[in-house]
């Protein structure tokens, strides 16, 4: 069995900081990874030559950059002179790294999350700003006193020393930057004097520092005319000019990536139920918050709706789709590989890294009418038995490192994946027995970086001349992807004379390496103009795609409004849709004929095809409902086609409110077409369609149980200011007030009649454990019964070692799991109550044990603070003995 020794590289050289690792872990066996067949993983870096790696880059001469996060969260400060960023060299071509030095180490980097690197300009995700180092003297360290220089490009973003904060900087084809925060949060100005808002409830929660009130913007405009909550992507000039928020409402997208036809990809984390990975519809909400930023997913979440479908409001007007929705992970850096040394068969394939999971997700993206299918697999796994440990959705017990080489395969966290310029793939491990909930568990901070290549690669990195057409070329044609942005500039300020080079690019073989060339002819003179108009009217809808946000991106060098509105009747859906997304900003006078042609193409299934036309009427939805309605005259409400109905829906006109109401009345019509209507009815904030829907919540109305939902439901949230209740009391919809009941979770027992070491030695009993677990019916889900409370339960037993789950039982406050936070809440009358918030609003939601859920307003709430406790009883609190915590751990691990 090979082993990887830690201490293999760079053995003798001796630690530049103060800080002294600790004991290190034992090795992972590379035998223990799986990978496709073909490709060998080896160990490239490893401590000390580099220390919990956050993010990775990889520059034109083949030299790894490193972010660290020594001083993570409860760590902070055991580094003296701050956290580094590091530069990687393998300088005898052995496939192993021999050189390892400080590029920039301060107080000011405090876990940064994001790394780019274009020759010698580097820039840095560290909050609240964004930075941009200049290596003037290019010696590899970075010094203002020896001229190299230090700007802020952007300042705003919260979460210094927090996961939910600014991610990293990429280079798309474009020739734009895309960065990334997470719901933190931000109030930032770009270069061009543009102020974004960006808000939520989610503030000063989970530590770092938050220099900017984003509670207080949450629901604000920014200058663009739209409203921004949660996280979201960013697409700029690289001077900082022309931002546009492209994507937004996330929880926590750890990084996106753009392939050469203009995808962005990301994965986002909410941990437990539904982290995942999804294609960015431009300008989409991913639907995390309320559109007001002030209420969570499940403060929405409707009967009898599922976690992934509530959680990313799947079936709310105004969401794109979620993507794939995997379940519980802490999902960290991505890459689209498109040519390299791996081979052709892996050219398409999106990389995923799931260090709660151990493993790298490989998909290979299909378009799918204007969106995408993501079928995952385990591109790279230390776990193919999906037997997890040490993250928050198992649980959040913290394990130590054992020495048992079986348990290792927990200590594979990988942070971040890369394709170098010599076209192997390099990923970084974290390395630690935990991951999430804001801990670290190996005193050592180890880190490694792996390579994947083909069995017996030998690694060049081609030479680059810059200064050269060919040196751009062979930039553009490069595997990684921020080298083919330095040959992108070099191309597109050669302008002309670059032509026929580029245009060689266009033929080649691989769809993604040609699609590269595209991207330039706005810039190549009147034959590049003329080939782009040829690619427009061409046969390839991929082609036809990529040109037209060719010149889209010129920002507004090209008029697109004329291209717009012959693509709006292409024979492609994506082509279609990318027209209508192309109107967000335009007058309705300009954007009408394309919207309109768009709309009548729709064919009643797509669901990212009809959000793109939402997104593209921007403020002016009603106008198009109008509009599209004279073009299809679709006749009498409840003669209407499920096309037209469902265009309804996503455009939300307070015109339609009377049809709307007609056709959920209607006895003629499908119960899911009825249905239908009423939710139309609830996502038009206006108070007529209040009205509307109090009249179908009458008695005897065939809607009146899911019209009398909405009605509670809006009332507390986005139709607040209505004053709905007065008038539900009135009618007798609902009941008066009902007296708020105290719910105070006992505190955690000083000590407990037995340990997970006495219900490790007993024998447990599966059958019997069933029964024992109805006591855990009052906050967990066992089947359908249950409430959505605690975590389901449902493999939560087969995800993690037997101790682990006795833990939790024993004693659920060792470790809260990330998301299941309590809040104490003290009314003024004195009474507490201890539970989740799930809606910061007036009134306050919160939901205690058993699913209680309660309504407090504001005025009656003397003050409130984080527990410091589960919000869940242990074993003793229970009256379980040792034997039927065996019993229950039992049954858990068939369950």
């Amino acid at each position: 069995m090979k082993f990887l020794h830690r201490f293999l590289i760079l053995a003798t050289m001796p630690a530049a900081h103060a800080w002294t690792p600790g004991q290190e872990p034992p090795a992972m066996p590379l035998d223990s990874f799986q990978l496709p067949e073909g490709l060998e993983i080896t160990p490239w870096a490893a401590s000390p030559a580099l220390f919990n790696p956050t993010n990775l880059d990889i520059d034109h001469l083949g030299r790894i950059w490193v972010t660290e996060g020594v001083d993570y969260r409860g760590k902070a400060g055991r580094q003296e002179g701050g956290d580094r960023i590091v530069i990687l060299e393998d300088t005898d071509g052995d496939g192993k790294c021999d050189s390892s030095k400080v590029f920039w180490q301060d107080p000011e980097l405090v876990s940064p999350l994001g790394i780019a690197v274009f020759d010698n300009v580097v820039y840095v995700s560290q909050p609240p700003n964004l930075l941009k180092l200049t290596d003037a003297d290019r010696d590899g360290k970075f010094d203002p006193k020896s001229g190299d220089k230090r700007e802020v490009v952007l300042t705003g973003f919260n979460g210094k020393n927090h996961d939910h904060s600014l991610h990293s900087l990429t280079a798309g084809p474009d020739g734009k930057f895309y960065f990334n925060q997470g719901n933190t949060c931000a109030v930032f100005t770009d270069k061009s004097g543009k102020t974004f808002r960006v808000g939520s409830y989610y503030y000063k929660s989970g530590g770092g520092e938050w220099p900017v009130d984003t509670k207080a913007v949450s629901g604000e405009k920014s200058d663009d005319g739209f409203v921004y909550v949660g996280g979201f992507t960013v697409r700029m000039n690289p001077d900082a000019t022309h931002a546009e928020i492209v994507g937004y409402n996330y929880r926590n997208s750890y990084e996106q990536t753009i392939n050469s036809l203009g995808y962005v990809f990301q994965n986002d984390n909410d941990d437990p139920p539904a982290c995942r990975t999804s294609n960015v519809l431009e300008y989409g909400n991913a639907g995390y918050f309320s559109n007001d930023g002030t209420r969570f997913w499940n403060a929405d979440q409707r009967p009898g709706q599922d976690t992934p479908t509530a959680h990313w409001r799947q079936e709310n007007p105004g969401s794109m789709p979620a993507g794939d929705v995997y379940g519980g992970g802490s999902p960290t850096g991505v890459a689209f590989y498109e040519n390299g040394a791996l081979g052709e068969k892996f050219n398409g394939t999106l990389l995923s890294c799931e260090a709660a999971r151990n493993v790298i997700f490989g998909y290979k993206p299909e378009t799918d009418g204007a969106g995408f299918k993501l079928d995952r697999t385990d591109f790279l796994t230390t776990n193919p038995e999906k037997q997890f440990d040490g993250a928050d959705f198992t649980g959040g017990v913290k394990k130590k490192a054992a020495p048992d080489q079986d348990k290792l395969k927990f200590n594979f966290r990988p942070s971040d994946v890369c394709v170098g310029p010599d076209g192997a793939l390099y990923v970084t491990d974290w390395t630690d027995p935990r991951v999430g909930g804001h801990d670290t568990q190996d005193e050592a901070a180890s880190g490694i970086i792996y390579r994947i290549a083909p069995k017996g690669f030998k690694s060049v990195v081609p030479k680059i001349d810059l200064g050269k057409v060919d040196g751009a070329i062979l930039a553009l044609k490069s595997p990684a992807v921020n080298v083919r942005y330095l040959g992108y500039q070099k191309l597109k300020t050669t302008g002309a004379s670059a032509y026929d080079a580029v245009a060689k690019v266009l033929e080649d073989p691989n769809p993604f390496v040609a699609a590269r060339g595209i991207w330039l002819m706005p810039y190549l003179g009147e034959k590049g103009r003329a080939k782009l108009n040829s690619i427009l009217t061409g046969t390839n809808a991929g082609d036809r795609l990529t040109a037209f946000r060719a010149i889209r991106r010129t920002d507004g060098a090209i008029e697109d409004l004329p291209y717009a509105r012959k693509l709006a009747t292409d024979s492609s859906p994506e082509v279609r849709a990318e027209a209508a997304r192309a109107m967000r900003y335009r007058k309705f006078d300009e954007s009408r004929e394309v919207l309109v042609a768009v709309a009548e193409k729709y064919d009643g299934k797509d669901r990212a095809y009809l959000e793109s036309i939402g997104i593209g009427a921007g403020h002016d939805t009603e106008a198009l409902w109008k509009a599209i309605g004279q073009k299809m005259k679709p006749g009498a409400p409840a003669d209407w086609t499920d096309i037209f109905a469902r265009l309804t829906w996503r455009l939300m006109p307070e015109a339609a409110v009377p049809s709307l109401k007609t056709r959920a009345a209607a006895a003629g019509l499908s119960e899911a077409q009825r249905k239908l209507a009423v939710d139309s009815l609830a996502f038009i904030k206006s108070k007529d369609s209040a009205d509307a829907l109090m009249d179908l919540a009458a008695e005897g109305s065939a809607v009146r149980d899911q019209a009398l939902w909405w009605l509670v439901n809006r009332s507390e949230g986005e139709w607040s200011s209505f004053g709905l209740k007065e008038q539900l009391k009135k009618r007798k919809l609902i009941e008066d007030a009902v007296p708020l009941v105290e719910v105070i979770v006992p505190a955690k027992p000083e000590s407990t009649k037995f340990t997970v070491a006495d219900v490790m030695a007993l024998k447990g009993d599966a059958s019997r454990g069933k029964t024992v677990a109805a006591r855990c019916v009052m906050c967990h889900k066992i089947g359908k019964d249950g409430p959505d409370y605690g975590p389901d339960l449902k493999g939560f037993g087969s995800r993690q070692a037997p101790e682990i789950v006795a833990r939790s039982i024993v004693d659920p406050s060792f470790d809260i799991s990330h998301g299941f936070e309590g809040t104490a809440i003290n009314l003024k009358d004195g009474k507490w109550i201890d539970g989740h918030i799930v809606a910061d609003g007036d009134p306050v939601v919160i939901r205690a044990t058993g699913g209680l859920t309660q309504r407090v307003p504001k005025n009656q709430i003397a003050s409130r603070k984080d527990m410091d406790r589960s919000l869940m009883l242990g074993a003793d609190q229970l009256g379980m003995s040792a034997q039927d915590v065996a019993d229950v751990v039992a049954w858990l691990k068939t369950y």
